[in-house]
């Protein structure tokens, strides 16, 4: 089944001292289908990998081998809805606290019935309070 991939998500997948059994199902578990992003992620994907480069956690060639490996992966930038709009998104925000960032994957996720693949503790919180699943990998 396709699910919302957040970058907390992603990201864990970009060092090893965040390896889990569950982060790494979930990327197994896009060899057998996609994840749906909202058109933000692409760019909170470059800010980690940009300050993470600066505080020498990682390389650029390690930034570069991630990003090649997140292009071989079926990830589909939702283009249906504006990010501007804020009917959807800013109650969200008000209701729950969170980031426009944070509601941006929530929202997509509830708009189209898709579990949510996420590290963030804040969605992983109030994501059952509107009414979406979170994906758990169980080996």
């Amino acid at each position: 089944m396709p699910f919302v991939l957040d970058a907390s998500m992603a990201m864990s997948w970009c060092f090893h001292d965040e390896a889990t059994v569950h982060n790494r199902g979930v990327l197994a578990a896009l060899v057998n289908t996609y994840a749906e992003v909202p058109p933000l992620w692409p760019y909170e994907i470059a800010k980690v990998l940009a300050i993470d480069e600066r505080r020498q956690r990682i390389t650029e060639a390690i930034s570069s081998d991630f990003l090649q490996t997140l292009a071989s992966l079926d990830i589909r930038i939702d283009q249906v809805w504006p990010p501007i709009e804020g009917k959807s998104l800013l109650p969200l925000v008000r209701r729950h606290g969170l980031t426009a960032y944070g509601a941006a994957y929530l929202e997509l996720a509830r708009r189209r019935g898709l579990p949510l693949a996420t590290l963030d503790a804040e969605l992983i919180k109030v994501a059952p309070l509107e009414g979406v699943v979170l994906v758990s990998y169980h080996p």
